[in-house]
């Protein structure tokens, strides 16, 4: 199995995300990451969703997908090709004693302490897997009280855009009729 990071473009409507997720579990792929949010159009969201499978079944759902009246765009984002990042905070144990020892991790890292408390700290990191990974090694000995990691957003490397030339037209509603 391998791991691969689709980039979904959908119409900004209530029971998308639901639609989508139902159609890995479905096929019972288990979704490793997801986000959505909003892109550049108001009326269109993007969803990237990391899912480890084989690349055969893989076509399958993206076939899927784009049978998806709401899909408007499907893209398997190649590693080298995008840019991928995740956002952690994470709560980590720092009294008198051990803060210096937090604080040189976190600058290490590039991370952020967000907010401080007398025996905490919490920090915000942004990077790949990897180097979260990395930095929760790291402040492991410390403690960790609370942590939240978002999922994976990708973007393709270049000046080319997922949105050029893929989005239709949504439909919107006539204004009612004057009587």
């Amino acid at each position: 199995m391998s791991r691969h990071t689709l980039s979904v473009l959908v119409e900004n409507k209530p029971g998308v995300l639901a639609r989508i997720a139902g159609l890995f579990s479905r096929r019972g792929f288990n979704i490793d990451s997801l986000a959505v949010g909003p892109t550049e159009h108001a009326e269109v969201s993007r969803m990237t969703i990391v899912v480890n499978v084989e690349s055969s079944p893989l076509e399958q759902v993206t076939k899927q997908l784009n049978k998806l009246v709401e899909v408007i765009k499907v893209v398997e984002l190649d590693g080298s090709a995008s840019v991928n990042r995740e956002l952690l905070l994470v709560k980590v144990r720092a009294d008198a004693s051990t803060r210096g020892a937090v604080l040189d991790a976190v600058q290490l890292f590039k991370a952020k302490v967000i907010d401080v408390a007398p025996d905490a700290l919490t920090v915000q990191a942004v990077g790949n897997a990897g180097k979260l990974a990395d930095l929760m090694r790291i402040l492991e000995p410390y403690g960790i009280r609370e942590l939240v990691q978002s999922g994976q957003v990708a973007i393709g490397r270049g000046s080319r855009s997922i949105s050029e030339r893929s989005l239709r037209p949504v439909p919107v509603p006539a204004p009612p009729m004057a009587q």
